[in-house]
Formats: C-alpha cells, structure tokens, sequence
C-alpha cells in the first residue's frame, strides 16, 4: 500500500484589482510567495508544496529561490479549480490550499488541520479563529465569519455577521474563516466538478458549494493568529510582526 501523501498548493495569481503584483511585493526583502512557501515548509505533515499560479513571473520568482512552480489556464473561476489542474498527475491523497498572501500563516495549525484529517477520514476541512484575537472588525463583509455545530463542523459561511444575537440572547463569540482549506483528493475532483450553488453565488464564497451539496466541512478553531495581506498597506503590518518574531 503507497505511503499516505500532503500536497501543499499555494494559488498565486498576479492580477489583483487592489494590489497587483502581489504575490512579488517584497516583505523584509524577500517576496511575499516565498514567505508564504517557507512558511508551508516548516509544516512536518507536509510531503510537497506547489505554487500554482497563471503568470509566468511568479514561476521565475518562484523557482529562483528553489520552489516548485506550475503553470495553470488564467480563466479560472476559483482558487480551487486552479489547485485541482495543479495536483493532476499527483499521488497525494490529501490536498491543502494555503492562500499566497498568507506569509504568517502557523505552520502548527497546518500540522493540527492534517491530522484531524488524517485521523477522523473528514474529507474537507478548514480553520477559524476567534475574532477577539485578531482585533478585526466582525461586521466588515470582506472578513468572512463562520458557525459551527457541537462537532465543529460548518453550518455556514457569511459576510455578514453570523450568528446575530437577538436582545436578551445569549452571545456567541463570533469566528473568522481563515482561506485555508485540506481536501481529500477523490473528494476535491467532486467539488470541482459541481455546479455553482445559489448561495455561492449570493456571497461569492466557493466553500459554500460544498454545504449545499451535503458535504460536511470540519472547522478547526485555533488561537493562533495570521495576518494576511489584502493591500499596499498590510505589508508595513506584516514587517512589523515579523521584526518583532525576530524572522525580518
């Protein structure tokens, strides 16, 4: 029997309608996507890690620090159909998307998310953590929240803040999603082949494709905390946090 394997794509586009280029916008000096595939590597449940991405300077970019870049079609409508062209030919079992502006991202929540896959057969999962520990605002429609039954798994996704505690409720503390996402590969070819859901559509988010299709999405609540970067002005956040970790 082959060896259980963990491929780790990151998707990396070079368009972006608020910070274009991002994927190369240096950060202490290095670029972003390097950080964020240094990152993955420290993650020992990790057997490989991919960049996927439709720009030919992002595979340069990549492949001069010793990455492993693939090209992918540009007219892709999500981050996931993307990773699903970039792990054909692959044997791994177990498919990770870790988002390309993620150069914080714990390697030890990487490393919990795999073995829970690893252990329990889910055969989707992701991660959220409370939003009191980011000191983001839950009522921004572009930090994404999500609620979860008594086994963690999904019951929703929304921009819009969820769960919404009528007078004289009792409050719930409010989880932000993080874009990080495991599949089990068979599950992944499913996922990509299933047409856009209603509400995947409402909320432009793609998770949402698999809730309406029945599938169940393992949530992973975490303390730890990642900063992502979104425009211009996260870098100088990022740098900071990274001086302070002593990583600049």
């Amino acid at each position: 029997m082959a060896t259980p394997q963990t491929v780790a794509v990151i998707p990396a586009r070079y368009a972006s309608s608020r910070f274009p280029g991002k994927p190369l916008a240096l950060i202490a000096g290095r670029p972003m996507i390097r950080r964020v595939v240094e990152q993955v590597r420290a993650c020992p449940a990790v057997d490989e890690v991919i960049v996927a991405t439709d720009d030919e300077r992002i595979v340069r970019a990549v492949e001069a620090f010793g990455g492993t870049a693939v090209m992918t079609r540009a007219d892709h409508a999500t981050g996931t159909d993307r990773i699903a062209e970039a792990v054909q030919g692959s044997r791994a079992d177990l498919v990770l998307n870790v988002q390309g502006d993620e150069p914080l991202m714990p390697p030890e929540v990487l490393t919990a998310l795999i073995q829970h896959m690893r252990r329990t057969g889910v055969e989707m999962g992701t991660a959220a953590v409370p939003f009191v520990r980011t000191g983001r605002d839950p009522s921004d429609p572009n930090a994404v929240k999500v609620v979860v039954d008594a086994d963690s798994r999904a019951l929703y996704f929304s921009r819009s803040l969820i769960p919404h505690c009528r007078q004289g409720g009792t409050a719930v503390e409010p989880l932000l999603h993080w874009g990080l996402y495991a599949y089990r590969r068979d599950f992944l070819q499913r996922f990509v082949a299933w047409p856009r859901g209603r509400l995947e559509g409402c909320e432009m988010l793609e998770q949402l494709r698999a809730l309406e299709h029945g599938a169940r999405i393992y949530v992973l609540q975490t303390e730890a905390v990642s900063v992502g970067v979104d425009v211009p002005a996260d870098v100088a956040l990022v740098e900071r946090l990274l001086r302070e970790q002593g990583k600049a």
